[in-house]
């Protein structure tokens, strides 16, 4: 019987052939922690008694949901993971000094790689599986025994395969894909399984997009995401590569069997899907951008950033859908990118000059809006359309505020409107 890239993975790893449903204790390659989860971890591992880390090079903290510390909790929350850095001596320990948010940041450091077994304490860490890893979140007391033993026990999970058909249209993105696939599967409709991306459309997606793609497949209640090596992976690892001296380790590659067994397998057109708009308060609440054109919706704040598409190709479409571009008078527009080195490429290439311009206001790397922390709290009764990954009630702010949730094309129309747009009417 054949195997999925999943299944593969595991077995690489423990040594032997395993399928879905099995229970193993498998080695992690990396270990990914922030500042609001790694303290529970860190007090987890010194309550133990445990003086050393087993892989400590497979260890990252990245300090990237209240830094800048927006309080003293939040300053004192950090403290924790700087001390126990310092004291550990961790190469890959990220704050103000190269700063980003982790799951974009870690892929530009070279430190995640196809046929990685990953685990962090966030549950868009299933992000990485756009490099055809097996990525997934854990609570903080998992990342501890991983911390401890170097290792984890999981059940391999069963696979959907999602087969993704055609060319997708102007402003149709992984954005889109992902939040069609939860309108139809629900929030829970992969609960504990893996969604497996395939199909001729893969071609046509940037890294980008399938970053976008594999980082909401836990709002569908997946355990991870993945989409299998090739070209453009490696092409976005070559640069990687170049960029920082080398890779943490050589990828390795794996490619599902044609006989593998999977437990639903999910066929979509996307040559007939347009921009997806999640209504409140749900991912899988999905609409078409033409409906949500239809329904009015005005909007007093559009956030682009987060982990979902806080990337240089959402500040390079932003920019064109803005120059020469005012943002609407009784609309604010944040812009959040995913790291320094982001920031420092969008800068470069003009796109920030056009978007301030255009009146928006950039921040530093973080996750603060996204979750409702700082950096773009929403009032009472407020709207706002979000490239972030979740809608749910009071998610950015005010329990009684709104978000929809879209592509970042979508996002920079509807700032020049004031109300949900479709860039491809501009």
């Amino acid at each position: 019987m054949g195997q999925t890239i999943t299944e593969k993975i595991f077995s690489e790893h423990v040594g032997k052939k395993v399928f879905a449903g099995e229970i193993v204790r498998s080695p992690i390659d990396m270990v990914i922690g922030n500042d609001i989860t790694t303290p529970i971890s860190i007090k987890a591992f010194e309550d133990g008694g445990f003086e050393k880390l087993a892989n400590p090079d497979g260890f990252a903290i990245v300090l990237d949901h209240f830094i800048p510390a927006k309080d003293i909790a939040s300053a004192n929350q950090a403290k924790i993971s700087r001390d126990f850095a310092a004291k550990h001596d961790l190469k890959n320990f990220f704050d103000e000094k190269d700063m980003g948010i982790e799951h974009a940041l870690l892929p530009e450091k070279g430190l995640v790689l196809p046929g990685d077994v990953i685990i962090g304490a966030d549950s868009h860490t299933c992000t990485h599986g756009a490099l055809g890893a097996f990525s997934t979140g854990m609570g903080s007391t998992d990342i501890s025994f991983g911390m401890i033993t170097g290792g984890n026990w999981f059940k391999v999970p069963e696979s959907i395969k999602v087969v993704f058909k055609g060319k997708p249209k102007e402003y149709v993105t992984g954005k889109d894909l992902i939040l069609e696939i939860i309108r139809i599967l629900g929030v829970d409709g992969a609960l504990y399984k893996a969604l497996e991306f395939t199909g001729d459309t893969i071609q046509y997606l940037s890294m980008d997009d399938r970053f976008s793609l594999c980082n909401m497949a836990i709002e569908a209640g997946a355990k991870n995401g993945i989409v299998a090596y090739d070209e453009t992976t490696k092409e976005f690892l070559d640069k990687v590569a170049a960029d920082n001296n080398g890779l943490r380790a050589e990828p390795k590659i794996h490619y599902s069997d044609d006989d593998a067994v999977y437990s639903q397998v999910l066929e979509i057109d996307v040559e007939k899907l347009e921009p997806v708009i999640a209504y409140p308060y749900l991912p899988s609440n999905g609409h078409s951008v033409s409906q949500a054109v239809a329904d009015n919706i005005k909007v007093d704040q559009v956030f682009i950033g987060s982990c979902t598409n806080g990337r240089l190709s959402d500040f390079k479409v932003a920019a064109e859908i803005l120059e020469g571009k005012k943002v609407a008078r009784h609309t604010r527009l944040i812009l959040t990118p995913g790291t320094q080195k982001i920031l420092r490429d969008a800068t470069k290439l003009g796109y920030i000059d056009i978007l301030v311009d255009a009146g928006a206001v950039v921040s530093n790397p973080t996750c603060g809006a996204c979750l409702g922390g700082y950096m773009g709290i929403l009032g009472d009764g407020e709207v706002c359309i979000s490239t972030t990954n979740r809608n749910f009630v009071g998610r950015m702010g005010s329990r009684s505020s709104k978000i929809y949730l879209a592509n970042s094309a979508v996002a920079a129309a509807s700032a020049i409107s004031g109300y949900i747009t479709d860039p491809r009417s501009l």
